[in-house]
């Protein structure tokens, strides 16, 4: 929303202060070409501004600080140079009656020119857990290269003979992340030449990350008895995402009815406290680990006595195991989200077993 204010400084004298905000976020996208590419080869991005009015915008282009030339919806690369890589922003612009209206700047978009001979392309945004992962080793000038190999974190992962260059990494976890490089062979005048590319990066994501509870009890709420309970958490689904349900709970007891949004306001009163976010068109649940809050007695766990505080996450323990695509013969685990440490079950939601108390129905 943009918004004005206007100051009268002096009886005789009107003079305005102008503030033009918005909170759109401009938007970059790779419309041609690869985020890894080599110098010659040409790139095109996009800028979109998601304005719900439709208004006119012209558009700025930046790598890192500076500011390019160029200017328009969409940057074309020609010929990149190695010089020419970097983190590329955009972001909108549009005069108005009183002022000019700015969105605020993309989130990055790097390309990498390589001069070398060998490049593996991976996809430019992290890919989901549970998802094919596909890389691709490219080899300057295409040549009919006879063997290919994939390395993650400089060990071995994938070796395999033939043309074809690309590689599948099939139900990606968070252990698949690291840096990536490939090697190819290829026979040219009786001779066998071979080129290793440089690492590269690959990112995996959560779809649905571990919440964590943030209890707020300042002044204001206390005044009222009351307090804020915030689930916090990271939702990477593909457009369109589906809905997220949120629950709280009190000593494993629920508060409510679903709800849309991540927060709620409850009565001051001690005790342990979680949420958890549900995408049932996906089949996620995922439960926070429990907060106490007060002078909280039982068996409950440790107590907080302060009431004016914000409670930060507890740390999420991650198991190291060997990455699915080193052996052929392994097939990798099915995804199983409601398997991870700290999400609460179905059955964990009443949590009564100690408590004594009579479990209401969990979402």
């Amino acid at each position: 929303m943009d918004t004005v204010i206007s100051l009268l400084a002096n009886p005789h004298v009107s003079v305005f202060i102008v503030y033009l905000e918005t909170s759109f976020r401009a938007v970059v996208e790779m419309v041609s070409g690869y985020s890894r590419v080599f110098s010659g080869e040409s790139v095109r991005l996009k800028c979109s501004i998601p304005d719900v009015h439709k208004s006119s915008w012209d558009y700025l282009w930046f790598r890192g600080s500076e500011q390019l030339p160029q200017s328009g919806e969409h940057l074309l690369l020609w010929k990149t140079k190695v010089q020419e890589s970097g983190k590329l922003y955009c972001q909108g612009v549009r005069d108005t009656m009183v002022g000019k209206i700015q969105t605020l700047q993309s989130l990055p978009l790097e390309i990498n020119v390589d001069g070398g001979w060998a490049i593996l392309q991976v996809p430019p945004y992290p890919s989901l857990v549970g998802e094919t992962l596909k890389v691709t080793c490219r080899i300057r000038l295409t040549p009919q290269h006879h063997m290919v190999i994939l390395y993650k974190d400089g060990v071995e992962v994938i070796r395999q003979n033939g043309l074809n260059p690309h590689f599948y990494l099939t139900n990606v976890t968070l252990e698949d992340q690291g840096m990536y490089s490939c090697r190819a062979s290829w026979d040219r005048n009786s001779r066998t030449h071979s080129v290793t590319s440089v690492g590269t990066s690959v990112q995996v994501s959560e779809v649905l990350s571990q919440p964590f509870l943030e209890i707020v009890a300042d002044n204001d709420l206390i005044s009222r008895n009351m307090m804020k309970l915030i689930c916090h958490l990271q939702y990477n689904a593909h457009a369109p995402a589906p809905t997220i349900h949120f629950y709280f709970y009190k000593n494993g007891h629920r508060l409510g009815t679903a709800m849309s949004e991540n927060y709620d306001l409850v009565r001051w009163t001690p005790g342990q406290y979680s949420c958890r976010a549900k995408v049932p068109e996906l089949g996620l649940s995922r439960g926070s680990e429990p907060k106490s809050f007060g002078q909280v007695t039982g068996t409950f766990g440790p107590t907080i006595s302060s009431p004016d505080l914000f409670l930060s996450p507890a740390a999420e323990p991650t198991a190291a195991r060997p990455s699915p695509h080193q052996s052929p013969n392994q097939i990798a685990a099915p995804l199983d989200i409601s398997m991870e440490s700290g999400d609460m079950s179905e059955e964990s939601d009443d949590m009564s077993g100690e408590s004594g108390d009579i479990p209401q129905d969990s979402p």
